[in-house]
Parts: structure tokens; C-alpha cells; sequence
């Protein structure tokens, strides 16, 4: 993907811009967003320096932006050159005990001080962690069941040290925001059982958006947000109409788990969560300082 420089302005245009941001930076002003960070934008080089200026930004404004990033990438290709085979049930790859151990290297490991010093570089302090720090998520073994289309029986699929966030603990979130430093959390959390859990980012982020009662919820994905049947992009729904959506046929395929978690965040405590192209620079601040937005809001009922 080629990123168009931005035009050369005036100074009384840049000045008249960063006036216009004025009431969006005092709406915001000491509160929480949750941004969840993967996917494409992730993969892009100019996409991630500009992606890390947007959270320094925030940050240097007065918001205390927190960081979940994915992973996926950068796991597939560790796992290539350790000659370790991926096994997949029904799309979702079963993780054993050796496999949730270079998950949590590449995540915990590179991939989160990646994340935290593409921040760090831009003028702000990050700080990387996992999900397992402060007992920050403790997890549970993802239980998913498929109904076999000729039998109708229903079977529990075993996808192993898969697992899903069953309790949030944002104390050391909130430690560290309250520090100036801005948290970057890899999606592994720690089991009742003392077993590491690989977690979807996008689950973990609702989780920890409902937590900490976040402003916003903001997932960075790879399309422009929740479509109708048009096509056209819909600005605004309730937890209501997603659902409704969902069940209609509208919202399909890997939109509907993501659509989902935002609704479980809202009704979590998270005020509104918003589905936005990670792919468009400075998605972030577009969403946040512009009237009209870059995505799909959806809020509670």
C-alpha cells in the first residue's frame, strides 16, 4: 500500500487545524481509550510509525491511551522456522504446550517492545506487557462446540491453550497511566490453573475496554467499518441493532466476532466501541477529533 504524502500547508492552515481540534481535545481530556492494534497496519512500515506518533499524541494531549496488539504474522512465521505445524478445527488453530510457548515469546517478546518502542521513539513513554503482569487477565480454556450438519450433534472442540478472558484486573493499567506511561499489553493471560492462555486481541481489548470503563473502544481492522446491505458504510449502531444485524444477515464472516466484542464491551462498561480502518493514517485522531468520524460506533441500548 502506497501512503500519499500529506499536501504542504499554510501555517494559518495548520494553525486553523489544530483549532478545530480544540473541543474534541477537551471531550477527551484524562480519559481512557483502548485501542486495539493488528492487521495490516501493523505490517505497513510508514502505517506503524504513524500509528505510534497518534498514540504519543494522545498521550501528550491529556488521554491515556492503552495499547492491545495482535500478533498473528509474526507467530505464523516463527512457527515456519521452528518447523512447528499449525492444526486447524473449523478455522481456529489448536494451540499445545510447546506452540503456546513461541506464542508467548513473539507476542510478550518482540512484538510487544516492538509496539511499545514505535511509542516510545515518538516522544511519549510505553511500557510493553502481557496479560499475565499484574494478573492483569486471568483466563480460562476457550470451550467451542460445532453441530455436525447430518447429526445434529453438538461436539466440544479441544483447541488447547486457547483460552478467554474471564476477569480483568486494571490496577497496573491504571498504575502505570497514572505514571504518564502508556501500557502496550500482549494478548496472554495466566489460568486459575497456572497454565498460560493465548488470547484473541480482540476479545482481550473488549475485556480490558469494559474493565477499565474506556471513553473509547477503538479496533483497528482492515475494512471501513460495519456495511449494510448496500455496501455503504453504517456510522452508528446500538448493542440492539448490531445484534439485529447479525441475526438479519447483514453483518457476516469475520465481521460478526468483532462486532460482538464491541457489543460485550459496552455492556461491560466501555462507553461506545468503534470499528475503523486501521489501513487510512491517522485512523486513530480522525475517529477522535473529527465530527464526523471514521467508522461504526456502536453503543449500549
Amino acid at each position: 500500500m502506497t501512503i500519499a504524502k500529506p499536501p504542504i500547508m499554510e501555517p494559518h492552515q495548520e494553525a486553523a487545524i489544530l483549532a478545530g481540534a480544540l473541543p474534541y481535545l477537551r471531550r477527551y481530556a484524562g480519559d481512557t481509550i483502548v485501542v486495539k492494534y493488528g492487521g495490516h497496519a501493523m505490517g505497513d512500515p510508514e502505517l506503524a510509525q504513524t500509528f505510534g506518533r497518534d498514540i504519543a499524541l494522545l498521550k501528550l494531549v491529556g488521554i491515556n491511551p492503552v495499547v492491545v496488539h495482535g500478533g498473528g504474522p509474526q507467530i505464523n512465521s516463527m512457527l515456519k522456522r521452528l518447523d512447528i505445524k499449525s492444526t486447524f478445527v473449523d478455522g481456529l488453530r489448536v494451540t499445545d504446550a510447546n506452540m503456546v510457548d513461541v506464542i508467548e515469546m513473539v507476542l510478550a517478546g518482540s512484538v510487544n517492545k516492538e509496539v511499545a518502542e514505535l511509542i516510545s521513539q515518538a516522544g511519549a513513554l510505553a511500557v510493553g506487557i502481557s496479560g499475565k503482569d499484574g494478573k492483569l487477565i486471568t483466563a480460562r480454556k476457550l470451550q467451542r462446540t460445532v453441530r455436525d450438519n447430518d447429526s445434529q450433534i453438538e461436539r466440544v472442540l479441544d483447541l488447547g491453550f486457547v483460552g478467554e478472558p474471564v476477569k480483568v484486573d486494571p490496577r497496573v493499567i491504571y498504575a502505570l497511566s497514572g505514571s504518564g506511561l502508556i501500557p502496550v499489553i500482549a494478548p496472554v493471560g495466566l489460568g486459575e490453573d497456572g497454565a498460560t492462555y493465548n488470547i484473541n486481541a480482540d476479545t482481550a481489548a473488549g475485556a480490558i475496554a469494559g474493565a477499565v470503563h474506556a471513553t473509547r473502544l477503538l479496533m483497528l481492522t482492515d475494512v471501513p467499518g460495519v456495511l449494510d446491505a448496500n455496501g455503504k458504510l453504517i456510522p452508528e449502531l446500538t448493542a440492539e441493532q448490531a445484534r439485529q444485524a447479525i441475526a438479519d444477515g447483514v453483518i457476516t464472516g469475520g465481521m460478526i466476532p468483532k462486532v460482538e466484542t464491541c457489543i460485550q464491551a459496552v455492556q461491560a462498561g466501555a462507553r461506545a466501541a468503534v470499528i475503523i480502518n486501521g489501513r487510512i493514517p491517522h485512523a486513530c485522531l480522525l475517529e477522535l477529533f473529527t465530527a464526523s468520524g471514521s467508522g461504526t460506533l456502536i453503543r449500549a441500548d
